[in-house]
């Protein structure tokens, strides 16, 4: 009986110290937004999935953008294990590996038609998740991405008056994306300037730039474009697909249990969902808000601009493509989808375009 009751409470406090080394696991992932940004919100959505897929096993802690390093530094931090984890979108590396901006921001949907639901098609079920899982080797980094959140399409931008072609466009200094995104608008003479979300409406303030794009009307009305220009696009064909990805120290990720990493990867599957309801939903409102409430007028995009920024698009990718072998590899990838998939989602879609264009233009 004596020998029992200590194998009971030896089995006891060993079970309590596993558990307590279980809950010791935190991921800390460090973003390149403030804790405010709708994208944080989502990501700390994701970390309340990840924690009760574990039962507390994994929890997630966001780091505001310049917690630990600078937002330009992040996936280096994550690389070196400076911080187990990093939040951004993959463009942003665009630097590292040409690659990165067809499954972060594929300028002009791919030059093919991808919309941002069609693209986790591409992702999930045309081989897009496995390219991505081979982005870091060739990137170099010792890293396990995951993508969580589609962001677009985004809005073609803010202007101080309207334009009617692209040679007004071309008058304005533009905040526009890095990148092959930002390179397009160079490349049929707009004057593109990147930099930050939080240094746009100084600059527009202060009249280093005239006109910008950032996100969707939520994100926009966050960082106070409305009180600056008031003409507003909403078409455009720079970011129709944009998507925010969480990026794990490949050493931390190999240290979690089989469950800890399926965890990651069913939630941030419920992310990939719960992103794109969240988002459309928040947009209408602030959208609504913002031509009810601060005198935004909604502008329809030139049509020129389309014909000249895809033939800037399609340009930069197909040189990209000559230049770099797993580029080439990916984009063709998602042109072959999109030969069998954009003929029956763009002919699907154009009927409930329409119809929700006529709605629109009963609420003006």
């Amino acid at each position: 009986m004596f020998k029992l009751k200590h194998m009971v409470v030896g089995a006891t406090a060993l079970a309590m110290t596993a558990s307590a080394a279980m809950a010791e696991k935190v991921l800390r992932i460090q973003s390149v937004l403030p804790n405010t940004a709708d994208e944080v919100f989502m990501l700390q959505e994701f970390g309340k999935d990840v924690a009760a897929l574990t039962n507390g096993s994994l929890t997630i802690e966001v780091l505001p953008a310049g917690a630990v390093v600078g937002p330009r530094d992040v996936m280096d931090a994550v690389d070196a294990g400076l911080v187990e984890g990093g939040f951004a979108w993959t463009h942003y590396w665009g630097g590292k590996h040409v690659a990165a901006n067809l499954f972060g921001a594929p300028v002009a949907g791919a030059g093919v038609g991808l919309d941002n639901i069609a693209f986790l098609s591409w992702f999930q079920y045309g081989g897009g998740k496995e390219l991505y899982d081979r982005l870091w080797d060739e990137m170099g980094v010792n890293v396990k991405g995951f993508m969580l959140q589609p962001v677009g399409p985004e809005a073609l931008g803010w202007f101080p008056e309207p334009i009617k072609s692209m040679d007004d466009f071309r008058q304005m200094r533009f905040r526009a994306p890095p990148g092959m995104v930002g390179a397009a608008y160079a490349d049929i003479g707009v004057p593109a300037v990147a930099m930050g979300g939080g240094d746009i409406l100084p600059a527009l303030e202060k009249g280093t730039i005239d006109a910008a794009e950032w996100c969707c009307p939520k994100p926009d009305s966050v960082f106070g474009f409305q009180k600056v220009l008031k003409h507003y696009y909403l078409q455009g064909l720079h970011q129709v697909v944009v998507n925010a990805d969480m990026y794990v120290n490949r050493d931390f990720y190999n240290d979690l249990t089989e469950l800890e990493q399926k965890a990651l990867e069913v939630a941030a599957n419920a992310s990939l969902s719960k992103s794109l309801s969240y988002r459309i939903y928040e947009n209408g409102k602030a959208l609504k808000d913002l031509t009810d409430n601060h005198g935004v007028i909604l502008e329809d995009t030139p049509a020129d601009y389309f014909s000249e920024y895809m033939a800037a698009a399609k340009n930069a990718l197909q040189v990209a493509a000559d230049e770099n072998e797993f580029f080439a590899e990916v984009w063709q990838s998602q042109k072959d989808f999109a030969d069998t998939v954009v003929p029956f989602w763009a002919g699907a879609q154009a009927s409930n375009a329409g119809l929700g264009k006529a709605h629109a233009d009963t609420l003006k």
